[in-house]
């Protein structure tokens, strides 16, 4: 155990609760400090008044206290305590209690704080979307059932259960093993876990291997830990949240996919894995102009849609005009024999003229140079065959590099 665990909430409205459980913290004998983000009242009980928090914003406490519009001094408290939380070298964990705005304010700075530090939100928004409040980051979302607005027999226990939550993440920190290997950042889908798997079991007696589910958090997160450094190469062989972005599909990772590789030259091999694919909800949920469209059952929340020549075309186009904009190696293997599990002969979504069309797109749009190779595999992207030329490349960027 190290450091400090930062209790961090509005003292004015939640004080009660905030006190209660840095007690169980205390009592479990770790150090605590109490953080007050309030914007209206001033609160005396905490560590750090809402005053010595807003002072960290560049404007100081006058553009965060009393200015008559919850709004903008929500937004401009998660400012300062972005800078307050920065400023400190002992945060050994952080527990934040909130309904919507307090969570607004606290969880930006918990994505502030750096990936395996414990980080638990207690929040009445957490039975929802968290997504905007987690990110890519390992933010443990706890929903206190009750509002956060008094102490009972139902609060006591939850809130208690998150007090020593995080203690037991303190206390019991898992220690950073040394690892002289390389780290590499895997894309996979269920449809290419066989190419990944053997390509990761080929790999890990020199690399360490990271995979990650592209199903658009997934990719967020590849390329996250990748422009943090934590990576020194990507095996992007699943690429089929392209598709997704592009068309409306649940599984996208946004319209900055593909840009750290740009930005920071990381070496990347990749592929056109599950980009015969577009990822919907349960059939009712799928946009009205797909209808008439061919479409897979995944299961009873989860349908696929085979894309089209067209829509195959628009994509190659978008992806090689991400990673045209690198400057370190990149290798784009194309798998002739298709591109998913369900994209196989005799599988629902095969189909070879499709999958000529988004080679033939990729051809006329990604540029080769001496760093930048296409390369025409004639074997499906799960076959041995293939993942031995992936292996291949791997290995010869990574040694370059």
């Amino acid at each position: 155990m190290a450091g400090t665990a930062y209790v961090i909430g509005t003292f004015d409205t939640k004080a009660a609760e905030l006190n209660y459980v840095a007690g169980l913290l205390r009592a479990a004998n770790l150090p605590v400090v109490t953080v007050d983000v309030g914007t209206h009242m001033p609160a005396a009980d905490a560590d750090y008044s809402a005053e010595a928090v807003a002072d960290y914003h560049p404007q100081g406490r006058t553009a965060v206290l009393n200015l008559g519009d919850r709004g903008a001094a929500v937004t401009a408290m998660t400012q300062a305590l972005l800078g307050f939380m920065a400023a400190r070298r002992d945060v050994g964990g952080m527990l934040g209690l909130g309904g919507s705005g307090g969570t607004s304010i606290i969880a930006p700075a918990m994505r502030g704080q750096p990936i395996g530090l414990p980080k638990l939100m207690v929040s009445t928004l957490a039975a929802g979307d968290v997504g905007p409040f987690v990110g890519v980051h390992d933010i443990t979302m706890m929903y206190p059932v009750t509002d956060i607005s008094g102490l009972n027999r139902l609060s006591r226990v939850i809130l208690g259960n998150a007090a020593h939550a995080l203690a037991g993440m303190m206390r019991h920190a898992v220690p950073v093993q040394a690892d002289s290997r390389p780290a590499l950042g895997f894309s996979m889908f269920g449809v290419t876990t066989p190419c990944i798997q053997q390509l990761t079991a080929r790999l890990s007696n020199d690399f360490e291997c990271q995979v990650f589910h592209a199903n658009g958090p997934g990719g967020r997160s590849l390329e996250a830990i990748a422009g943090a450094g934590l990576l020194q190469g990507m095996v992007d062989i699943t690429t089929t949240e392209a598709a997704d972005h592009l068309l409306g599909g649940v599984c996208t990772a946004g319209p900055e996919r593909f840009d750290v590789v740009a930005r920071t030259g990381i070496p990347w091999v990749g592929s056109c894995g599950a980009l015969d694919m577009v990822n919907f909800w349960a059939p009712e949920t799928i946009p009205s102009q797909y209808s008439g469209r061919l479409f897979h059952a995944h299961n009873a929340n989860v349908t696929l849609m085979r894309t089209t020549a067209e829509e195959l075309q628009r994509i190659a186009a978008w992806i090689s005009a991400k990673l045209n904009a690198s400057s370190g190696p990149v290798r784009l293997l194309l798998p002739e024999g298709g591109t998913s599990m369900l994209d196989a002969p005799g599988q629902k979504f095969h189909d070879p003229a499709a999958n000529a069309a988004l080679f033939a797109a990729f051809e006329r749009h990604f540029l080769v140079s001496d760093s930048h190779k296409l390369i025409r595999v004639p074997h499906h992207i799960n076959e041995p065959a293939f993942v031995g030329v992936a292996e291949q490349h791997v290995r010869a960027v990574m040694a370059r590099a």
